[in-house]
């Protein structure tokens, strides 16, 4: 009997220590999750920026990036920008580069064609003052034998120059003179060579040669009294002077 009861109890407390080993078993899987609960509680709590749920963990590293991404994409912008600015002031400046070439082609344009225009007229005025005064020299060298058949006719008597009965020789070598000075005065008309200065006319420095003064009240003051030479203009130009007598004031 005492067996029996012995029995019962080491049964009694073999149930008890096993059951005491359940429940502390138990205890000991639900303890690591009590703890991990109230920390993660903590955690959330002191940082809510962290969200604790299955071991994942959200931090700022990502918004660092995007922000560095954003201030590096604002940066790019913002080259880009610099470069298209540098890039239209490039091309400004080249732009007002070629139109100051522009400009100054132009001018240099003008410049020749009215340089050009300056060479023309003076090659044209000298072609028409070679062609008018080309027979100057010639002209002059004529001007004597003119001279002497104006001395040869007035050396001749008025009262004998039509006088053919008493002195036709006289009246024919006055005639044949006169002849040969009128043709010399056409052909000299011609080629543009006139005779002027006549006694009555205005005395031109420009024209006249004033060999000497003398008064005459009969005649105004300052024209010619007398013609001692002729003077010859060529094509309007005094191929030469005049030499004359001039009145002057008593």
């Amino acid at each position: 009997m005492m067996s029996s009861l012995t029995m019962r109890s080491s049964g009694v407390i073999g149930a008890r220590l096993a059951r005491s080993l359940t429940i502390s078993n138990r205890t000991n899987q639900r303890l690591p999750s009590l703890l991990y609960n109230e920390t993660n509680l903590g955690t959330r709590e002191m940082f809510p920026s962290l969200h604790v749920q299955g071991i994942r963990y959200f931090s700022d590293e990502k918004a660092d990036d995007g922000a560095s991404k954003g201030s590096t994409r604002a940066t790019e912008n913002d080259a880009e920008k610099e470069e298209e600015i540098s890039s239209d002031d490039t091309s400004y400046a080249k732009i007002e580069e070629l139109e100051k070439q522009v400009k100054d082609l132009k001018d240099q344009l003008l410049r020749s064609l009215a340089e050009q225009e300056n060479i023309r007229g003076i090659a044209r005025r000298d072609v028409e003052s070679a062609r008018s005064y080309a027979v100057s020299s010639f002209a002059k060298s004529l001007l004597d034998t003119s001279d002497n058949l104006t001395r040869a006719m007035e050396a001749v008597p008025t009262e004998y120059r039509k006088d053919t009965e008493k002195h036709p020789v006289l009246a024919t070598l006055y005639e044949g003179i006169q002849m040969t000075d009128t043709g010399l005065g056409k052909a000299f008309a011609k080629n543009g060579l006139k005779k002027f200065a006549e006694v009555g006319d205005k005395f031109d420095p420009n024209m006249h040669d004033a060999l000497f003064e003398y008064p005459d009240p009969e005649k105004e003051v300052g024209t010619i009294g007398q013609v001692m030479k002729v003077g010859f203009t060529l094509n309007e130009r005094v191929l030469r002077p005049a030499e004359v007598g001039v009145i002057k004031s008593p």
